[in-house]
């Protein structure tokens, strides 16, 4: 039998930490379909209207809070172990509300859902810095990108189904989390490195190398910024259709068919864009995504929407695999954990903040077109100060 030092990672590992890293997505777009379903099937409870839209995003919450405190697990213990439990977890939790009929529990559920996520991602993101090299990286990102939208048309359309047969049928796809399971227990592997196993066994070694405060701090500051701007178009969207007059979701769904897949174009950007060095590409994604939203703010039919969709759905496309392939560039494998925990707190944490900053900018100028507008404005700043204030070539982290 091959000793672990002797594995190399390949398709089977690569094919199931793209699965797994979509996990944490499944909880929020399966369920904007059960939404009204849920609130007429709790009508008895006057905050139902609060209380459903909440329990959406009650998961991200969790994240922000508890992730870095994932990647100090991932560091002690490592990445294997914690993977297996938070993914069992998922399952357990994701499908629990099948058999609840009381919102307060399945909101409490949806938090304990978070916890399980915020180790997943966490952990995830972490395997894909010590399984590859720059290369490898980029071209496991690449493809979790383009195939995101697929998974994601995917989750809709099985969700929409569940959800018209019953209000926590939606529950079931959750089911999926075992599926990967399974594939972790065949094919993920703990990354040969002798400081991690001697911690696993329980030999407290000292890290060789300080901790890179200055750049996670960097990249944790723009990954807020990034992950608000991800957000406006994701969260406040279908507001803007209805200030434009298109208010039928059959209409919109037929409008934003093409520009929605945009976003596969952005990967493709990201994966072309290589080497050309992180200062670059995050540049090139926040000024695709700064416009976009300028455009929609800017529109005046849905034509222009559709242009400035575009421009929004390709910045989308590039902004995670950039973000995530800039920040393993500053961790050397004993920091990994720590730093993707920074990553990952600090990227839902710009999704918690990001419609309070639009709901400030819709007071300010009157609609969400304008809100979008400010957002845009502010993207664009940001992608001219990213270009100044991050290095054209970052010192690389030792690989594992």
């Amino acid at each position: 039998m091959t000793s672990p030092a002797a594995r190399q990672p390949g398709i089977p590992q690569g094919l199931t930490i793209v699965l797994t890293g979509f996990l944490p997505i499944i909880a929020i777009v399966s369920m904007f379909p059960a939404v009204p379903r849920m609130i007429a099937h709790f009508a008895a409870d006057p905050s139902a209207p609060t209380k459903v839209p909440a329990m959406v995003s009650a998961p991200g919450l969790t994240v922000a809070i508890l992730a870095l405190f994932a990647g100090l697990m991932v560091d002690k213990f490592g990445r294997r172990r914690l993977l297996l439990w938070s993914t069992g977890l998922y399952g357990f939790v994701g499908m629990a509300p099948m058999f609840l009929d009381n919102l307060d529990h399945i909101y409490a559920s949806r938090l304990l859902l978070g916890v399980a996520e915020a180790a997943i991602l966490t952990t995830v993101n972490t395997l894909i810095g010590d399984y590859w090299d720059e290369k490898g990286r980029y071209r496991w990102l690449s493809i979790q990108g383009i195939v995101g939208p697929f998974f994601g048309s995917a989750v809709i359309f099985t969700s929409g189904y569940l959800a018209s047969m019953s209000w926590n049928a939606v529950f079931a796809i959750y089911a999926v989390g075992f599926v990967c399971f399974i594939a972790m227990l065949a094919f993920i592997y703990e990354p040969d490195n002798d400081d991690t196993a001697r911690k696993m066994l329980g030999i407290g070694a000292e890290a060789s190398t300080p901790f890179p405060w200055a750049g996670v701090a960097l990249f944790g500051l723009v990954t807020l910024f990034g992950g608000a701007l991800y957000y406006v178009f994701i969260i406040n969207g279908g507001i803007v259709w209805q200030e434009l007059g298109v208010s039928d979701p059959k209409e919109i769904g037929r409008l934003t068919t093409i520009p929605s897949m945009f976003v596969i174009v952005g990967a493709l950007i990201f994966w072309a864009t290589g080497r050309l060095g992180a200062r670059t590409q995050l540049t090139i994604f926040l000024l695709l995504l700064g416009s976009g939203l300028a455009v929609i703010g800017s529109a005046s039919d849905w034509k222009g929407m559709v242009a400035g969709m575009a421009l929004q759905q390709t910045g989308a496309g590039m902004a995670v695999p950039t973000l995530i392939a800039w920040a393993q560039g500053y961790l050397p494998f004993e920091h990994r954990g720590r730093g993707m925990g920074v990553w990952t707190s600090t990227f839902f944490l710009g999704q918690f903040v990001s419609p309070l900053l639009v709901s400030l900018a819709r007071a300010s100028s009157g609609t969400m077109q304008g809100a979008f507008l400010i957002a845009g404005a502010l993207g664009i700043v940001i992608a001219v100060v990213t270009w100044f204030i991050v290095a054209p070539r970052q010192p690389q982290a030792v690989a594992a």
